[in-house]
């Protein structure tokens, strides 16, 4: 029986032909493929163009990349303090270090996977009052300077509580650059995009994303002095781009560097699959919406699992099913083990970064100091949820993991 694996891209003829477009085309770096995907990707959000500044969409080779150039674009620098939720990737916190920024730690909301308002208001209490972010203290915890921004994470494709990190980001007059690698297309309570209600708002196509590019990204922002830093930075600091020194009238070979910047910049080989799965998006969306039905339904009445927290504007990127100590004598760990002889592709999202050696070991923590990250973290399981997967093998996972289940309940 072949094995399911935890996730698979959805590429079909229409991406292959998009990519061969641009492999005969002799341009291969970013230019109309690019900035048609820019436009195409703030067009679908159009609903949401209210008056103001319109929403700029800049595409990039990486979330990463996006989260370090809003950063730096918003002015973060050395001894900086950023607050990063414990529970997410590595990338959310080590843009922060890219910059000799400081990273400090906030807890996750019991029963959810997101950033606690609550939490982060206490620290910020205590930052503004001069004292150390956390309540414990082990000798020197790193240099804390003023608070400058704050990244909430839209974990598994729902949108955290925006209305009350806003609140608190505008008390105490932070920056937020929502990590958005998720996000795409979710959607908050009052029909708001997630990704599009901070300072910038950073998404991800990565391969196993609700779209992808293989690798890639892409910055959204109302603000225009952010974009124009953005643009200048994320291709090496020139004044102009590749595509407009080879087009413009103007000499090609001359350009200006006006800032040290960097190599960010998404090419059109990779934009040209964008621009086919952002077509499908909606598609695919509901596609993911349907498995995650079926996974629901399948595990509602089980007293061994919780559900993951959803709403309606979930865009179901991840399915992290929890298992309930208290109900199963099996590990975390273990079952995936078991899962995984049974040729069952799982994951886990995430290990908290607070857990982590170099984090660890710079701000003087000890994994407990974080409870509801730790709690998350020892008991999800992410479970396959990819369009493609067929109804059948749906079924496999499902008893599979009630299998697994059924012989260890307590």
């Amino acid at each position: 029986m072949d094995a399911i694996p935890f996730a698979r891209p959805y590429i079909g003829r229409e991406e292959e032909e998009a990519a061969l477009r641009v492999l005969r085309s002799g341009w291969l770096t970013t230019a109309q493929e690019t900035l048609a995907f820019e436009k195409e990707f703030t067009a679908f959000f159009a609903p949401e163009q209210k008056q103001g500044n319109p929403l700029v969409a800049l595409a990039v080779n990486s979330a990463t990349s996006g989260l370090h150039l809003a950063l730096e674009a918003c002015g973060v620098g050395p001894g900086d303090v950023v607050l990063v939720p414990s529970y997410t990737f590595t990338s959310t916190a080590e843009v922060v270090r890219y910059l000799h920024a400081e990273v400090v730690f906030v807890d996750v909301a019991p029963g959810t996977f997101h950033l606690d308002p609550k939490a982060l208001e206490r620290t910020l209490e205590r930052l503004s009052q001069g004292r150390p972010p956390y309540s414990f203290a082990r000798g020197d915890q790193g240099p804390i300077g003023p608070p400058k921004a704050v990244i909430p994470v839209h974990y598994g494709g729902l949108p955290c509580d925006m209305e009350a990190i806003m609140r608190i980001a505008g008390h105490y007059g932070l920056n937020v650059i929502e990590d958005a690698a998720h996000a795409f297309p979710s959607q908050l309570s009052g029909g708001s995009w997630a990704g599009t209600l901070g300072d910038a708002g950073v998404f991800s196509f990565y391969a196993t994303k609700t779209i992808t590019t293989g690798e890639g990204g892409m910055i959204v922002t109302r603000d225009p002095d952010l974009a124009a830093r953005i643009r200048i930075m994320r291709s090496h600091g020139i004044d102009r781009s590749v595509w407009n020194r080879y087009t413009d009238n103007k000499a090609s070979w001359y350009y200006e560097v006006v800032e040290a910047g960097y190599k960010y910049n998404l090419p059109d080989l990779l934009a040209a699959i964008g621009r086919v799965q952002l077509a499908k998006a909606k598609d695919l969306l509901a596609m993911r919406r349907e498995m995650a039905r079926s996974y629901d339904e399948a595990f509602k009445a089980d007293e061994g699992f919780s559900l993951p927290p959803t709403g309606p504007g979930d865009a179901r990127h991840l399915y992290p099913l929890r298992l309930n100590p208290e109900r199963l004598a099996i590990s975390r760990n273990v079952f995936i083990e078991k899962l995984q002889a049974a040729g069952i592709g799982a994951s886990v999202h995430f290990i908290p970064l607070h857990t982590m050696p170099y984090y660890k070991n710079q701000y003087k923590l000890q994994d407990d100091d974080f409870p509801e990250s730790l709690s998350s973290f020892s008991r999800v399981i992410s479970l396959p949820i990819w369009p493609g997967l067929e109804p059948r093998q749906i079924e496999r996972v499902i008893a599979a993991v009630k299998g697994i289940a059924k012989t260890q309940s307590v």
